[in-house]
């Protein structure tokens, strides 16, 4: 991909974006310039609180219920986790498991363990383990390599 920025001093601010065909790395510039997916809205303690997605460590489905996980809180969320990948459409989230997603963009260590599954420390000291099943695709997006 060939990127052209350019700083000016005067005019209006201009953004161009050309593409063959969409895929997730156009869709995270397109809701970056659209400043889409700034807030998700859950319940918390009987309340609706906002959350931004660039604080959720990790989403996990309990009993057909998802929780948003941050540093600081549990949030629930309404839908499914697919639905929420979708939602999101960002690269930094990944399905690593049936019943979890995962920030890439909060994981501190990585550990591969035995039958191809790994081990991912998070920011908070969380262990959350992504299956086997996942483990070759997130190895694949590690080295940048599109899906």
């Amino acid at each position: 991909m060939r990127v052209d920025i350019q700083r000016i001093s005067s005019g209006e601010d201009e953004v161009i974006l050309r593409y063959k065909e969409e895929n997730k790395r156009i869709r995270t510039i397109l809701d970056a310039i659209r400043g889409g997916g700034d807030k998700l809205y859950g319940r918390q303690d009987g309340e609706t609180i906002s959350i931004n997605p660039s604080d959720i460590l990790y989403v996990e489905s309990v009993d057909d219920k998802i929780f948003a996980y941050t540093k600081k809180e549990v949030v629930r969320l309404e839908g499914t986790l697919a639905g929420l990948l979708d939602t999101l459409n960002d690269v930094k989230f990944f399905r690593c498991s049936k019943s979890m997603i995962i920030n890439i963009e909060k994981v501190e260590r990585l550990r591969s363990m035995s039958s191809n599954r790994i081990d991912a420390t998070m920011e908070g000291g969380e262990h959350i383990l992504i299956s086997r099943t996942y483990a070759s695709e997130f190895r694949r997006i590690l080295k940048g390599v599109n899906a």
